[in-house]
């Protein structure tokens, strides 16, 4: 595979990944709308429980309860790969509602001219949710 790199365009990647960083940190609907597809879905488990839903369900979700509601939660990227209009990008999530920990695989599609994250696919890799 050959794969075209630019640094503006991967800059123009980690920008959407950071919107979706700072947005499920402090429960920033404006800014997850901006990171994702309206159309985009969101896969994986927590603790047996299935979490595949549309990106709004998540965007619900980081509102009524921001993943740094604990103070604890921390987030980096730690890959992105690109190839014309396709990107993937790599997060590595810890102290989310207080101790979960994930790894996302975020999917992005320039549309527009405007990098948007179009699918996150996550694994549950630490930690317990949140009582109640």
């Amino acid at each position: 595979m050959t794969t075209a790199y630019s640094a503006n365009e991967c800059g123009a990647i980690e920008d959407a990944v950071r919107l979706y960083i700072d947005g499920v940190s402090k429960g920033d609907a404006d800014k997850l709308k901006t990171a994702f597809h309206s159309e985009a879905w969101m896969f994986g488990s927590v603790g047996g429980q299935r979490y595949d839903i549309p990106i709004s369900h998540l965007i619900e979700m980081a509102i009524s309860q921001p993943f740094d509601s604990a103070g604890s939660y921390t987030a980096r990227i730690t890959s992105v790969q690109q190839a014309g209009d396709a990107a993937i990008a790599i997060v590595e999530e810890e102290g989310a509602w207080g101790s979960l920990s994930f790894v996302d695989f975020f999917t992005l599609a320039k549309i527009d001219g405007s990098w948007k994250i179009v699918n996150k696919t996550f694994a549950h890799t630490g930690g317990e949710m949140p009582a109640g």
